[in-house]
């Protein structure tokens, strides 16, 4: 709201109330399931087929985990997410292109591609002060309104952006390194593990900050004062 006081106009950002974030252990108890279908068991069945029957074995194993999900999901009548239906679509377009090209390198090397890009639309977004982590947050946790437009929470979720997309650009050159300089067998087992370290202190780090943003409104709002910005 504003007031005036002779020719000076005040607008005064009232603070929200108290918001809560579930803890990190509730947090990586949801994300876990996500993670073990989605990363960790197709790297599995990859490498496992790969020794025992070749690339395109491997490749069609791949295929047969993520479609068998989907249709499993199906059957128990279970809603199919729109997250599911795109790694589907991106699985079967990254298994097309390393059966064109016969190469279990070009099979890992598009998501590295991929993660690039998005890190690229990432600072784009911030740049743009429409920062795609607030989409991501928004997704899985729900926020007041007036939470998410406040403007200490609007820079917040800039700052985040560009941090994260940074994130993303060193997983994706730690992995095309390891990619290009390691055997297969090294890369499946170092990669997914440097990648996991480095997510997790930057999750563990962005909650920790979303925290203590809240925790300054929640402050604000129990004492009862506006912000006053000239």
């Amino acid at each position: 709201m504003a007031t005036v006081e002779g020719s000076t106009t005040h607008r005064i950002e009232t603070a929200p109330a108290p918001v809560s974030l579930p803890g990190l252990a509730a947090l990586a108890r949801q994300a876990a399931p996500r993670l073990l279908e989605g990363v960790i068991v197709p790297l599995a069945v990859f490498y496992s087929a790969l020794r025992l029957i070749g690339l395109t074995g491997a490749l069609a194993a791949v295929l047969a985990w993520v479609y068998g999900a989907a249709v499993w999901r199906l059957i128990r009548r279970r809603r199919v997410s729109a997250t599911m239906i795109l790694a589907t679509i991106a699985a079967t377009a990254r298994v097309a292109v390393a059966l064109w090209s016969g190469s279990a390198l070009v099979y890992f090397l598009q998501p590295e591609l991929g993660t690039i890009c998005i890190s690229m639309a990432f600072l784009a977004s911030a740049g743009a002060r429409r920062p795609l982590v607030r989409k991501l947050v928004l997704d899985y946790i729900h926020l007041p309104e007036a939470v998410i437009r406040h403007s200490r929470v609007r820079r917040f979720f800039v700052r985040l952006t560009v941090g994260w997309a940074f994130v993303l650009l060193l997983n994706a050159t730690l992995s095309i390194w390891l990619l290009l300089h390691q055997p297969i067998g090294t890369y499946l087992l170092v990669r997914p593990l440097a990648v996991a370290v480095i997510s997790c202190l930057a999750f563990a780090a962005s909650v920790g900050a979303f925290r203590r943003v809240l925790q300054r409104l929640g402050a604000e709002h129990t004492a009862g004062h506006g912000i006053q910005v000239a």
